[in-house]
């Protein structure tokens, strides 16, 4: 599947301080790529380079599969941080103006088309300033979709808005992606909302990309259920297929075992594993969701920074 934005290495330091660290990124096209991290995590910050706002250490940028970037970029719409919008002009005024300063001819057909796409076609002589902030965040977002771009970067475009705002703007999202064929990528701390449109996800953390996976991954990372941490796996996994006679018990990555939701008392399960001699590290319920899973990953990124004196 083509890359429309592909990261390697990938690094920003600013007086010394390093704000993104050697981050692989793969963008496919046709994704809603949910970029997850907190704030400071390094989110706008690789955004900015990969839209032109601001130029790597190191590292290299790969925008729908060339290195000719200023070209490229020109099929990128980018709204990042709040609204840039002019708040004493009208929606069409403000796309009129976005016309004039990025060369585009003035279509009205075209400028129609938009603001009915993002639900402004209404606002007639309305000044921006009485916009709501999801009105505006609509109007921002109407405002990178001049020149038909083929990528949208979207930093935190929810953020601060109301549920009936962040609704909104979510299916915006998926109509520009499904009916428009835009590829988006969206950063966001919202994870409970992310997770009800995004279809590839990554995670950065303190800069460093921890890991990167597709909606159907993480739905099969995030089932419930007993997660247990042993000492030696493959005794765990024989002693509780016959005692409790479990079959749909799930190896994880970081070699673990995943219990499926059952009748199962956790301290039954301890006790016939530290009888049977078997140690156990942990042993926790599992929350299947986006925001458990990114407090699991970035909760281990930590301890292992902090042992590599990071």
């Amino acid at each position: 599947m083509e890359l429309i934005l592909e990261t390697r290495d990938l690094t920003k330091e600013f007086s010394g301080k390093t704000a993104v660290s050697h981050v692989n990124m793969d963008v496919h096209r046709g994704d809603i790529y949910g970029f997850i991290g907190k704030n400071g995590a390094g989110k706008t910050t690789l955004i900015r380079m990969a839209v032109g706002l601001a130029a790597p250490t190191s590292g290299t940028i790969r925008l729908m599969g060339s290195n000719h970037l200023e070209k490229q970029r020109r099929k990128i719409g980018t709204v990042i941080e709040y609204p840039a919008v002019f708040p004493h002009m009208t929606a069409r005024e403000n796309m009129e103006f976005q016309c004039r300063m990025l060369g585009v001819k003035n279509s009205k057909q075209e400028i129609d088309r938009i603001l009915e796409i993002v639900g402004l076609a209404d606002t007639g002589k309305k000044k921006a300033r009485n916009f709501s902030l999801g009105m505006k965040q609509r109007l921002a977002i109407a405002l990178a979709l001049i020149g038909k771009p083929e990528f949208l970067c979207l930093d935190e475009p929810t953020n601060g808005l109301d549920p009936a705002g962040i609704v909104e703007v979510r299916d915006l999202i998926q109509r520009l992606n499904r009916e428009e064929n835009i590829t988006v990528l969206i950063s966001s701390h919202i994870l409970g909302e992310l997770s009800k449109l995004a279809t590839r996800y990554g995670i950065i953390h303190h800069g460093r990309m921890l890991e990167q996976f597709t909606a159907e991954e993480l739905e099969e990372r995030c089932r419930s259920g007993l997660e247990i941490h042993v000492d030696n796996r493959e005794k765990a996994l024989a002693l509780l297929h016959e005692h409790f006679h479990l079959s749909d018990i799930r190896p994880l990555d970081d070699g673990g075992l995943l219990l499926p939701d059952a009748d199962i008392q956790p301290a039954l399960v301890n006790q016939a594993l530290v009888q049977s001699g078997i140690l156990v590290d942990s042993l926790h319920t599992r929350q299947g969701d986006l925001e458990q899973y990114f407090i699991q990953v970035t909760s281990r990124a930590e301890a292992a920074f902090a042992r590599a004196g990071l």
